[in-house]
Parts: C-alpha cells; sequence; structure tokens
C-alpha cells in the first residue's frame, strides 16, 4: 500500500551555518554546507515540512571559549557537556542554509535551547529527560502524519536523538543519510547502527528514499 504525502512529513534538524565551515570559529561540520539541495528533495516527498534551530546565549553556564576545552561534564541536569558558542541569534551562524526556507514558510518550526541552563539535543524536547515537550510531536500526530524523513546536523547529536524522540513516539522514521553530516566519522557511523537498532529505516540515494519514503 502506497503512503498518502500528508502522512509524510520531512524534518530539517538544525541545518544552520553554524555547523559548517562557513562559520569556521563555532562548531564546523565537514561538509555542513553541502546538504541544503537533500533537505529540500526530502520536503518535495512529503506533505508537510517541519524545521529547528539551536538558539544560544553566549553566556550560557556550558560555554567554554576553546574547542580543546568541549565535551567535558557541566554538572548540570540538562547540558550534560562544554561547548564553544555556537548559534547565537543575530549571527550568521544562527541562520538557515541559503537553500533553506526561511523559519516562517515551514509548516512548523521550533527554537531550542533558549534557555541558558538547557542544551538539548533533540528537536522534541526542550530538556534532556524529555519532559518538556517542544509540540512538534504533537503537531505531526494532529496532521495524522505516520512517517517521518529526517535530516540535518549534525548526524551524531541532534539528528539522531530527534529521530530516537520520534521512533520513541510512535512514528516511523526514514534517515537520508546523504542529507546528514556527522561531527565524527565515527560518531556518524554510531548513529547509523542506534537508529537501524531501534527501527528506523536509512536511505542513501534519493532513489532508495523516493523508495522507502511512500511504500
Amino acid at each position: 500500500m502506497t503512503l498518502s504525502k500528508t502522512a509524510l512529513a520531512s524534518f530539517d534538524v538544525d541545518a544552520q551555518k553554524s555547523f559548517t565551515p562557513l562559520c569556521p570559529s563555532e562548531l564546523p561540520v565537514a561538509g555542513g554546507d553541502q546538504i541544503g539541495a537533500e533537505l529540500n528533495y526530502m520536503a518535495s516527498l512529503a506533505g508537510h515540512r517541519v524545521g529547528s534551530k539551536d538558539a544560544h546565549t553566549p553566556h550560557a553556564p556550558w560555554v567554554v571559549t576553546q574547542h580543546s576545552d568541549m565535551l567535558q561534564p557541566t554538572g548540570l541536569a540538562h547540558a550534560d557537556v562544554t561547548w564553544v558558542s555556537h548559534c547565537v541569534p543575530g549571527t550568521e551562524g544562527f541562520t538557515l542554509l541559503d537553500e533553506l526556507p526561511t523559519p516562517y514558510d515551514y509548516d512548523y518550526f521550533i527554537w531550542k535551547g533558549v534557555e541558558p541552563d538547557l542544551h538539548p539535543y533533540g528537536a522534541c524536547y526542550h530538556d534532556l529527560h524529555d519532559k518538556l515537550s517542544t509540540g512538534v510531536i504533537e503537531y505531526l500526530k494532529a496532521q495524522g502524519v505516520t512517517r517521518v524523513i529526517v535530516g540535518g546536523l549534525a548526524l551524531d547529536y541532534c539528528v539522531k536523538t530527534t529521530a530516537l524522540q520520534l521512533l520513541k513516539a510512535g512514528l516511523e522514521v526514514v534517515l537520508h543519510l546523504p542529507a546528514c553530516r556527522g561531527i565524527t566519522e565515527e560518531g556518524g557511523v554510531q548513529a547509523v547502527n542506534d537508529l537501524l537498532k531501534a527501527g528506523a529505516g536509512i536511505s542513501r540515494t534519493r532513489e532508495e528514499l523516493a523508495a522507502m519514503a511512500a511504500r
């Protein structure tokens, strides 16, 4: 049976310039600036397009000044490790990739990490305990969506966590690998393995995605 387009959604997770070589002093992910066309292709298959952005103050308690000081435990309940400042509203890094719509032109859009002591990875909850919903799961279910195509940055953190949250909520997930980039190659491989284990589908080409999206 072919799935109706209205039961399909695409999800652009944190496809911001902060996570690309366009902003080398922030959190540049190799190839992160090359995924816009694939995200748009995902959206062409779906009846709903949702997206998210990190939105962080540079004065958050988890911010460090040197990349060498990153990934250290913070002791905070909802910001587990340290990161350099990134995705600050009003900066170039905060903006979406040029190929993408504005947040207003998405069907549903999320800003996350606005509270200084909250640094969530997944876009479905504002906290690390999955308590404070961003409303996107509720939106998708209210629209009759049953399957979500996911891509964005970075694969081994925010993309993986968002996909796992969607799966936990009972939605089917297809991760489109050409629309993702990982901070590390090892982290990306682990993310794919974790998602396969959790029941996600993985597409590696547009042809695979077109077949997996609707069947």
